[in-house]
Order: structure tokens, then sequence, then C-alpha cells
């Protein structure tokens, strides 16, 4: 028999073609072999749970559905020897116009991305189908034919079945359903006979859709295959670490282990079932089921928001999960609830418990936490920046690297705890990254001192420092910006005596102040430098360098203030310079070299490139006089 006679006609239906990607899509579906086929029950399943839950927040304030005494389930029957299984729904159906477009065009832009994928992975993508939409088409990877009959759960509308092959084309015509919901029948191909077995099924239902929230029935059956149960609403103790993983894994189509879970549960002040999970990467993976940032919210078990926004601040959208609450009304609208006060008690609550499981993770298991950081630590300093009241709860949670421990990762504390008892501030250090703030000039005095500093080399830094000034009684400080008078110290006569002459570093500085003109405020002798040539010093009443930083990533126009230049009296580039003649071109090359390498350490120099000819000169001139160069780099 040929697949014309066993496929099933439908009378008075209309043609429609299906669009170019759902035509490619459809293609890979049936012409390329997948590992596990078995995912097109687990989309239809997921599809099917949709429509039930849709159909149980309409009957929340609309009685007058189609069957309101209807049980909320899916049913599911074989018949082996045909090759046919049948999937029903008691969920809230489609009329004509929701079936052509849910069923033939929804799909084209989320076939589009599918496609694009499929041209840079090699994973199985039957695994990641759902991600973008075109779930319903798995099918195809099992069937000859599908046919839907579907009916709306509004009384007035007209039941409507669709059918496919998978070609180019799909077919409506009015339908014979009496019951609400939808109905999927599935000719299965001769190499997916396996699905046309009660057991193998109900196995495919255990693994992958076991916490579908309405009860899955075999037949005529009255136990359910599912185990139905909210996992969120389990004991704590009833729960392993595997049954944790699948769900997640369920949530997510991750199928890497969670960084960290939460699952909790209190009745005051709010009464919340909650189970949230950390992923180990910040980015969320191609393949995510969840596509946007929020917690799936429940009331009473019943799903009132996809992706609720308003139960975590927006620096731990990272974390994922479900928030379950019988406090939440459900017979008014979302804006009601937002605007009842109860999203603000519920996002108190479970932000503070977020922040706890945090810092016990920060305390038992150190290594875990370093992970973490690594992946989500800018957005806890997001919070920091954006001032949030509970900023200063974050605090415990920040690491930074400093000049002293650049390997490691150190929070505010552990930096306090190795603070010498004089020292009354938390010194920091602005930089592009931590190779070039450990050369900073700013760092000289300290390096020699040995003070601790903290090294903060990401973009977000700088807006976090607009939030974090003080942490317990110890000021921040720049040390760009630390006062020279607590910095100095007095020069013992060897140092003096490496010093270049006042009078020799006074026609010096004469000379620095001609060549570089109007773009320093001043140039003067530092007490600060001792490795390095020189440095530039915000003059007082300028606008901090943090500031400056913020509004250079912003891309804001701001003048960038004039600097003072201070010179290292005791460097052996200067004391080359002073028996240099002034009319010296070598001279001059020199001075806007020490200039521009100051202001490229600041990460303020407006156009690198801009020195490579100057550099080429200089090069020049060490090549034709090679004895002077040192071997020391450093």
């Amino acid at each position: 028999m040929d697949q014309a006679d066993q496929t099933p006609a439908l009378e008075n239906s209309q043609s429609f073609s299906f669009k170019a990607e759902t035509k490619q899509l459809l293609n890979i579906l049936i012409h390329s072999l997948y590992k596990d086929k078995e995912v097109f029950l687990r989309e239809l399943l997921s599809n099917a749970s949709d429509a039930l839950n849709r159909l149980r927040f309409e009957m929340l304030t609309n009685n007058a559905v189609l069957d309101p005494e209807a049980e909320l389930c899916v049913r599911i029957s074989v018949d082996k020897d045909a090759r046919l299984i049948t999937i029903r729904d008691t969920g809230i159906g489609m009329n004509k116009d929701e079936m052509i477009e849910n069923l033939g065009t929804i799909a084209q832009s989320g076939a589009r991305k599918f496609l694009e994928a499929a041209k840079e992975q090699k994973a199985d993508f039957s695994q990641v189908i759902g991600q973008f939409g075109v779930g319903f088409y798995s099918v195809f990877m099992v069937a000859e034919w599908v046919k839907v009959n579907s009916h709306s759960f509004n009384p007035d509308a007209e039941p409507v079945t669709w059918y496919a092959t998978g070609e180019d084309n799909f077919q409506v015509a009015p339908g014979d359903k009496t019951d609400r919901g939808t109905s999927i029948e599935i000719k299965l191909k001769e190499d997916a006979a396996e699905f046309a077995n009660d057991y193998r099924l109900k196995e495919v239902i255990r693994k992958h859709s076991d916490y579908i929230g309405f009860p899955i029935y075999m037949g005529e059956e009255k136990d359910q295959v599912n185990k139905q149960t909210a996992i969120w609403r389990t004991s704590k103790q009833d729960v392993t670490t595997e049954q944790y993983n699948d769900f997640y894994r369920q949530l997510t189509l991750d199928f890497e282990e969670p960084l960290m879970q939460i699952h909790y549960v209190t009745d005051a002040p709010v009464q919340i079932y909650a189970l949230l999970f950390v992923s180990g990467k910040s980015e969320r993976a191609v393949f995510s089921l969840r596509k946007d940032d929020g917690l799936k919210l429940y009331s009473r078990n019943i799903l009132i928001d996809e992706y609720s926004k308003d139960l975590l601040p927006e620096y731990l959208r990272f974390v994922q999960g479900v928030v379950d609450s019988e406090d939440l009304p459900l017979n008014v609208s979302r804006e009601t609830i937002q605007a009842s006060g109860m999203m603000a008690r519920l996002k108190k609550v479970l932000t503070g418990q977020v922040t706890r499981e945090l810092e016990n993770l920060a305390k038992n298991d150190a290594d875990k936490y370093e992970l973490f950081w690594k992946e989500f630590g800018a957005f806890l300093k997001q919070g920091v920046a954006a001032n949030q009241p509970d900023a200063e709860k974050i605090y415990p949670l920040l690491r930074f690297k400093t000049n002293l421990k650049p390997e490691n990762w150190s929070s505010l504390e552990d930096y306090v705890g190795r603070m010498p008892a004089e020292q009354k501030t938390i010194y920091f250090i602005l930089g592009e990254e931590v190779k070039s703030a450990l050369r900073s000039p700013h760092l000289d005095y300290f390096q020699n001192k040995g003070t601790e500093v903290l090294l903060l080399t990401e973009p977000i830094d700088s807006f976090m420092l607009m939030g974090l000034h003080k942490y317990k009684d110890f000021e921040l400080k720049n040390v760009a910006m630390a006062d020279e008078a607590a910095a100095a110290k007095p020069t013992d006569a060897e140092e003096e005596k490496n010093k270049i002459a006042d009078v020799d570093f006074g026609s010096l500085v004469e000379s620095f102040k001609l060549v570089l003109g109007e773009r320093v405020t001043d140039v003067r002798s530092s007490a600060r430098l001792s490795q390095s040539v020189a440095r530039l010093v915000e003059p007082e009443g300028s606008l901090n360098p943090e500031m400056q930083r913020v509004y250079k990533y912003l891309g804001k126009d701001f003048e960038v203030s004039k600097k003072i230049l201070e010179l290292n009296q005791s460097h052996p580039i200067l004391k080359s310079l002073v028996s240099l003649d002034t009319e010296s071109a070598l001279k001059n090359l020199v001075i806007e070299q020490i200039y521009d390498s100051a202001l490229l350490v600041e990460g303020l120099h407006p156009d690198p490139s801009s020195m490579v000819a100057r550099v080429q000169e200089l090069m020049q001139a060490a090549l034709s006089n090679p004895g002077s160069v040192s071997q020391d780099p450093a």
C-alpha cells in the first residue's frame, strides 16, 4: 500500500504553502538522522501543557468555555498495527485562523534562527529544536503524515482540521471535533515503529515530561504516567540531586549541571515556594529554552507569568527558576498584582534569600564561588553601581585582585583583615587590565611600602565606585588621588645623591613646559615615584578619574581636564635628558613620548597609533648609539 492510500482525505480543504524557511527546516528534520527521535513526544507534550495552562488561566475569569467540566489532562492512545499515535489534550484549542498561524507561519523567524544555528553546530538538534519555536515540526522526524484536529474553548468557534506530510504544503479544512482541545494523530514511519508501543512511550514521558503539571494518561488507563509533582512544593528532604538536575534540564535544556540551586519554602512574611538555579555560564546558551530573563511565576500551581522580571532585582537576572505563592490573587490582572505591593514583598524576601545563599557558597566552597564570580561578578557590581537600596548587602559578595595577590580573588573583608593597624583607607587603582595596572606609576610608592591596592580593571568598576565609597569604617581612595603628603617619605642621603641637581632639574622642567605647552597645567617633581619616570596627576577641583572613565564608557562628550605632569627626579632617562641641548630634536621626541606614555598608562590617550612614527625615530636614535641602551627592559 503506498502512502497516498494510508493518508486521510480532507474534504473541502484549502491548501497553503509553508514559508521557505519552514520548508528547509522540514527537509532537515525528515532527511537527517538524529540520535534521539523520541524528543518529538516531549515537544508535543510541552505544547499540550501550554494549551492546558492557557485554558486554566482563561477559566479564572471566564466560565463561558466549551466543556467547562472536562478534566485538564493529556491522553495518548496507540494503534500498534497501524503505527498510529494520537495525543489529545483538553486545553485552550484553536480556531481556523489560529491553526493557520500556529502551525503554518509562526515558525518562520524561529526556523531561520534554527537554520543559522544548524550551520555552526554539530550537535544533535533534536535536543534543542524547542528553543526556536519550531518544536511542533519535530514530529516529522517520525511521521509520514500528521493530522491535527482542534476545537477552541470558545463555544461559538467551529472545529478545524490541519494536515501535512512534510512536503511544501499543508491543508486546512472544517473539522468534526465536538469536544474542547486539540488532538494530534501521527502516522509513524516504518523506522519509527518502536514508538507505537505503550511501554516505549511511557519510558519517554518519564524521561522528558515527568514534571508536566497535568496528568498524562495512556489509553483509557486511570493511572497517570507522569508524577505531575510540582517539585518546588516538595520537601527538600524528599528531592534528590538527580531530580533537581533533571528539573533544571527540563526548565532550561541546559545539559550541564547548575552551579547552585536554591530550594526555599517559607510562610512568612509571605507564602513562597521557590526553586531557583544559577547556571555555570553567564551567557544564555544558544539552545536554552529560556528565551528571556525572569522567573516563572505561579499561584497555586497556575502559571501567571512565564518571564516575571519583578521577583528579583536586575543585577540577579542570571537566576532562573520557579516561584509559586498562594498569597497572589488570581482574579486580577498582573498590573494589579504589581500595584498591590505583593510583588515588592516577594522580591525583598527572594533577594535576601539569594544573597544569603551566595554568602554561604562563598564561605563553604571558595572554589565554586570563584567559578560563580568569574561568570557573574559583573552583575553584582552592576547592583552596586545602580545604588540599589540593598547595595551594602552586595559588598561581602564582591571579589578583587590586588597588587600583592594578583593571582587570587580577595573579598573586602580579606583586604581589611590584612591591613596594618595604622591604615585607615582601602586603596584602589583603575586600569585597562591587571598587567597594565601593576605597571602604573601611581603604584610606585605603595609597592615599595608593601601596601595592598585593589586592581579595578573592568569597565563596570568605574560605575561600581559610584555606589561603593566606603566599606565598614574604611573609605575607598584612588591611589592616583591619594594625598601626596601622606605618601611622601623622608629621603635618605643616598637617594638625595641620586637626584638630578635642583638647578638642572629646573631647566629640564622648563623644557617639558615648553614642549608640552597648554597640554599640561604644570610640571613638577614627585615625592611618589621610584621606578617610573613620570605620572599624570589631576589638578585640584577636576573630575575624578572614576567619573572620567564613566563618561568615556558612556560615550559622553566631556573635556578631559589638563593634568599635572610629575617627574621622577632620580630616573636615568631624565638624567640623560639633562645632558642634551635645549634645542635637541631627540630631547623633544623623548619629552613627547614620556607624556604620551603617561596618557597611555592612564587609558586616556586619544590616538595611540599616532605614537608609531615617533617611536620609530627613537628606535633609530637608539640604534645609532646602541651602547647607550640598557639591557634591562624593566
